[in-house]
């Protein structure tokens, strides 16, 4: 058996589907911390997760703006910009706004300081674990959905009822019906919403097209940061 999976964060901590490509299996987990994705069995080949990895020293990611690009006016926001890494170990959401002001002109909105320590976990996690550095690939939710749904972005952002059902609607065409009520299981919508599961099920999508070898790359080919992990968003 060969298993692939798609990751997304969320409130419970990380949640992860896997399929395997031979039966079509399913498994569903939630983990608190990054480092268990891999540790859990079944234990998939390839993690494609929605979390920066490869970070920049001052500026943009080339990968962002192109999937910005890809998404056009209607999703092209729901691409935060990566903090710089110099910002990344700051304690409080002022002083990460400091240096990043100190180096880029810009400050850190308060949606993306929330995702700081998510981003802190993912990349200790790829600088001491080799596995996790030969296995994890980052991915986009709303760039896998524009792939999946023929280069078209959704219309619809995901938290409206008429984007969950957009996005529902490619999920079950290719794993089944119920699929969000046998994803859930026991899990509860304070620690785990609709769309962490439907945007973690995006990149699974994108997971099969890594294994497989057809995934795309952007940019092709990526630069490394400067402790060595690539700058790239995979669908």
């Amino acid at each position: 058996m060969v298993w692939v999976g798609g990751v997304d964060g969320c409130r419970g901590g990380w949640f992860r589907v896997l399929r395997d490509t031979t039966s079509g299996e399913l498994a569903f987990g939630l983990f608190q911390r990054a480092e268990n994705l891999l540790e859990a069995p079944p234990i998939p080949s390839v993690l494609a997760l929605d979390m920066p990895i490869g970070l920049p020293e001052a500026g943009g990611r080339s990968c962002d703006r192109l999937a910005r690009v890809c998404l056009g006016s209607d999703r092209r926001n729901s691409v935060f910009p990566a903090p710089i890494r110099s910002a990344l170990d700051a304690s409080s959401h002022e002083q990460a706004s400091e240096i990043t002001q100190a180096i880029d002109g810009r400050r850190v909105s308060a949606q993306a300081w929330g995702l700081f320590p998510k981003i802190r976990q993912v990349d200790t996690w790829l600088r001491t674990c080799d596995l996790a550095g030969q296995r994890a690939w980052e991915a986009h939710p709303e760039l896998s959905f524009w792939a999946w749904n023929e280069g078209c972005s959704m219309s619809h952002a995901k938290k409206t009822p008429s984007g969950r059902e957009q996005r529902l609607r490619l999920a079950e065409a290719w794993l089944g019906p119920e699929l969000l009520l046998r994803a859930r299981g026991s899990w509860k919508r304070s620690e785990l919403a609709d769309d962490d599961i439907l945007d973690a099920v995006a990149n699974l999508w994108t997971a099969h097209r890594i294994g497989e070898g057809t995934a795309q790359v952007l940019p092709d080919p990526p630069p490394m940061d400067a402790v060595g992990l690539p700058m790239r968003i995979v669908y």
